[in-house]
């Protein structure tokens, strides 16, 4: 019996990510470095597995892979030439976007206070950021020519006595569109990163609403220690 090419490309990448596994150990890179890689392997493993059992067809498994090793590769470099600063949540949104030929200005707005994000948040809101985006082009605002996306967010300050970090409210709302259907069933790995990922790795609560005119996605998180407000950024 010939093997599924899924299979035997998530057995290939897996040799290798152990392979990789082995490297850093063997190398006596510092903890936090090696930390940090490992966590970044764990996600590509993820998304290796992920990606196959959620899509129908080699096509689809090879598109959706490759567009997700692609999003992680890009916040990747990002986070490498921003040491120790970290990336900047606006500049990791509009390059996301401009990957599917949707420029800030044109069919995209973005607009919120400077933050930036170190390693760890960066790779989790990267990863939501590209499903949002790569549902737009499939099935939302960016199917057609009148559609928008406006991206936003907000820090509220707690009260002194609550004692409770900042909350960060990320709101990703789509335009332009008619009659769109509800809610789908079909619950693939994008909804994951965005409904458990979120939950799991930065103790975010989101909600996507369907809404007639397009989707509306809310992440809302109490601000963690990878990401950092910054005064007069350009």
């Amino acid at each position: 019996m010939n093997q599924d090419p899924r299979d035997a490309r998530i057995e290939e990448l897996e040799a290798e990510n152990r392979r990789l596994r082995r490297f850093l150990d063997e190398k006596g890179l510092p903890a936090e470095l090696r930390h940090k890689v490992r966590n970044t392997l764990s996600m590509l493993r993820a998304i290796i597995r992920r990606s196959a059992e959620t899509s129908d067809s080699v096509e689809t498994y090879v598109a959706h892979l490759d567009g997700r090793a692609d999003a992680l590769a890009r916040v990747l470099n990002a986070l490498m030439r921003s040491v120790p600063e970290g990336i900047s949540l606006h500049s990791l949104v509009a390059d996301e976007l401009l990957v599917h030929l949707a420029r800030e200005g044109e069919q995209v707005a973005i607009a919120g206070p400077s933050l930036r994000l170190r390693s760890g948040a960066a790779e989790v809101f990267a990863m939501a950021v590209h499903e949002l985006a790569v549902n737009a082009v499939e099935h939302g605002a960016l199917t057609v020519p009148q559609g928008h996306i406006r991206v936003t967010w907000t820090l509220s300050s707690p009260t002194e006595a609550s004692g409770s970090p900042p909350k960060l409210t990320f709101i990703w709302e789509e335009s332009g569109l008619e009659d769109v259907a509800p809610s789908p069933t079909h619950r693939g790995f994008g909804f994951e990163v965005l409904e458990r990922s979120l939950r799991y790795e930065l103790k975010a609560d989101t909600d996507l609403t369907f809404e007639p005119h397009g989707l509306r996605c809310t992440i809302s998180l109490p601000l963690p220690s990878q990401i950092t407000v910054v005064e007069d950024e350009e």
